[in-house]
């Protein structure tokens, strides 16, 4: 039977834990509670059980599935609450997009402990979402981090890697005690870094001095107008004049027809809006800036990664279209653990991929035999012709 219990702290190994695991196999929507946030609006959607169209075992392959489109779907799942002070914490899960989900979003979110889990949505204090998310051309794996009450986006996108509609991708963060972060996708790195440095979690250490004041004589423009040049004196702007070989006709009266104007046409002698030429500013001193200082509400913090309490993890997601597949879920700070759980998806990755080219390589050759060769067309319009000359 496949192995499908939530692990929590208390399960040690000798060389770290594992705070919560799931692989989604029997009673798996007891362990889950279903937010009953969208409810009274008619848009939430339900989670069910399935392994999709490929997989290597189903019963092994099974994960949870968005089983509608254009919905809401709220799923949390709560453990016994820890702190990851001092130790690694590895969030590693695997997401298979059965369709183009066209604008929505495969992330998880991990926070403190919930009072009641079937207000689990968009308001619920998290401290880390993770996973990929996208909107039309707007693709990216998130990562956000909540820092004092804010929740703060990498200043940078990550790579969007969950492409080729049918086969699972495994994402894994690694948050670690000296503030730095790796995340990996389908076991290769796609960043690691520093939070300090590419989150605005701290303050700036500086800041512009608002004391400071750019000098009345600072020239901070590079180009300036020739002082010498002059518009010609022949220069025509009028873009429209009279026509001057126009004559009022022999029948116009002026009585009834009023007075006659001749007609305006275009300008043979127009050369454009004149402008003065421009030359380089010989009082050019570059561009001003107010000198740095010190900023006083800046305070470090060597603990930015730390959070106080984790308790819950879920999925709070809207998608315009579903079919999305969640499995192999874990939270631990054992590598080894987690190298477990991606044995799992490497094995099915193979099964997945190995399926997805039999059946691109039975669409091309459906779509080569429905096909005619150019030869039988041109066969074909030689027929035509002739048929065309006896007629």
């Amino acid at each position: 039977m496949r192995r499908s219990a939530v692990c929590l702290s208390s399960l040690a190994v000798a060389s770290g834990k594992v705070y919560f695991s799931e692989t989604f196999g029997d009673g798996w929507d007891s362990r889950w509670t279903a937010s009953q946030l969208k409810d009274s609006e008619g848009t939430a959607g339900k989670f069910v059980a399935s392994a999709g169209k490929w997989f290597a075992d189903e019963a092994e392959d099974t994960g949870i599935q968005t089983s509608e489109d254009s919905k809401f779907f709220g799923l949390s799942a709560g453990f016994e609450s820890f702190s990851n002070e001092g130790k690694d914490l590895i969030i590693q899960y695997q997401a298979k997009y059965e369709k183009n989900v066209e604008c929505g979003g495969g992330y998880v979110k991990i926070g403190p402990k919930m009072a009641d889990a079937t207000t689990f949505g968009d308001p619920t204090p998290y401290n880390i979402m993770f996973g990929p998310d996208m909107c039309g051309y707007t693709k990216r794996t998130h990562l956000i981090f909540n820092y004092k009450g804010k929740n703060v986006l990498k200043k940078a996108d990550m790579a969007y890697k969950q492409e080729g509609e049918g086969t699972s991708h495994i994402y894994r963060l690694v948050v670690k005690p000296d503030n730095t972060v790796r995340v990996e996708i389908d076991q290769e790195k796609i960043y690691e870094g520093s939070m300090k440095e590419d989150w605005e979690l701290l303050a700036a250490k500086e800041i512009s001095d608002p004391d400071d004041k750019k000098p009345s004589e600072w020239a901070d423009s590079s180009m300036m107008d020739d002082p010498e040049d002059k518009k010609p004196d022949n220069w025509v702007e009028e873009k429209r004049t009279v026509d001057s070989a126009a004559k009022k006709p022999d029948d116009w009266d002026d009585e009834e027809d009023g007075e006659w104007e001749a007609p305006m046409i275009d300008n043979p002698e127009f050369k454009g809006e004149w402008s003065v030429k421009r030359i380089s500013n010989p009082a050019y001193v570059g561009v001003w800036e107010a000198k740095k200082i010190a900023n006083p509400e800046y305070v470090d913090d060597e603990s930015v990664y730390k959070f106080a309490d984790f308790g819950f993890i879920g999925f709070d997601l809207w998608q315009v279209k579903g079919g999305t597949i969640f499995d192999n879920v874990i939270i631990t700070d054992d590598v080894a653990e987690a190298d477990a759980f991606a044995k799992k998806w490497a094995a099915l990755s193979e099964v997945e991929k190995a399926k997805k080219k039999e059946e691109d390589d039975k669409k091309a050759e459906e779509a080569k035999a429905a096909t005619p060769p150019p030869a039988a067309d041109a066969a074909a319009d030689d027929n035509d012709d002739d048929d065309d000359a006896e007629d």
